[in-house]
């Protein structure tokens, strides 16, 4: 079993990034865990309180766990070490295989960059045995960092491509639970188009799109089972 923690600004980010992803993952025995930097405090619709429940609902109805924590606040998380040691702690509680951040890409949410680049030190900090505010917490290594898409990326070339097909009309569904943000724009349209668009170039209906960290190590060309070229 894998244990998977994915992390995101804003309580729709997980769902609407890499929810075909964790559930496929939960499909296959492993267990995936959402963490939440903000409640969505400075978004057009829907309150604070409405927006954990829907993510609550959506993390139940996928089968995953979720925690909140508080980064500072919608639109004004800061990547400082405070808020990287905060991440850090809760990687070394969870202690996961694998960690998804949203990606590094300049033009979306400022709130998505900087948890992605606390998440990706974190994972470094959670390492280190002489961190004195986390002394206590047993120290972890993770086997990887992925980068997961925002709904503004519709053309940065992927890393690695996953099939989501099977899952599709759960993550639909997991995704419409966040109702209040169908109100602000056509999400599931917007995440279906590109799901679909990633699919046809591997051959397949669906698909996810994730970036590397660090490069994915091989034993050799035995480790290869399928390629976006296999269809």
């Amino acid at each position: 079993m894998k244990k998977i923690i994915a992390f995101g600004a804003h309580p729709d980010d997980v769902e609407f990034g890499v929810g075909g992803l964790l559930i496929k993952e939960i499909k296959n025995g492993n267990k995936v865990k959402i963490v939440i930097g903000s409640l969505g405090e400075a978004g057009t619709n829907g309150t604070p309180a409405s927006r954990k429940k829907e993510a609550q609902d959506a993390a139940k109805f996928i089968g995953a766990e979720i925690e909140f924590i508080n980064l500072g606040g919608d639109c004004h998380i800061e990547n400082n070490p405070k808020n990287v040691i905060k991440v850090a702690e809760i990687i070394r509680k969870y202690q996961p295989n694998i960690v998804l951040a949203p990606s590094l890409a300049d033009n979306q949410h400022p709130d998505h960059k900087n948890v992605a680049e606390m998440v990706r030190s974190a994972c470094r900090y959670a390492r280190y045995g002489g961190l004195k505010e986390i002394i206590k917490t047993k120290t972890h290594n993770i086997d990887a960092l992925f980068y997961y898409p925002s709904s503004a990326e519709i053309d940065k070339k992927p890393d690695v491509i996953i099939d989501v097909t099977a899952e599709y009309d759960a993550w639909a569904q997991a995704m419409s639970m966040h109702k209040s943000q169908m109100k602000t724009r056509g999400y599931i349209n917007l995440v279906t188009s590109k799901a679909r668009a990633v699919g046809a170039s591997v051959g397949v209906e669906y698909a996810t799109v994730l970036w590397v960290n660090d490069p994915i190590r091989l034993e050799g060309f035995s480790d290869l089972k399928v390629s976006s070229r296999n269809y």
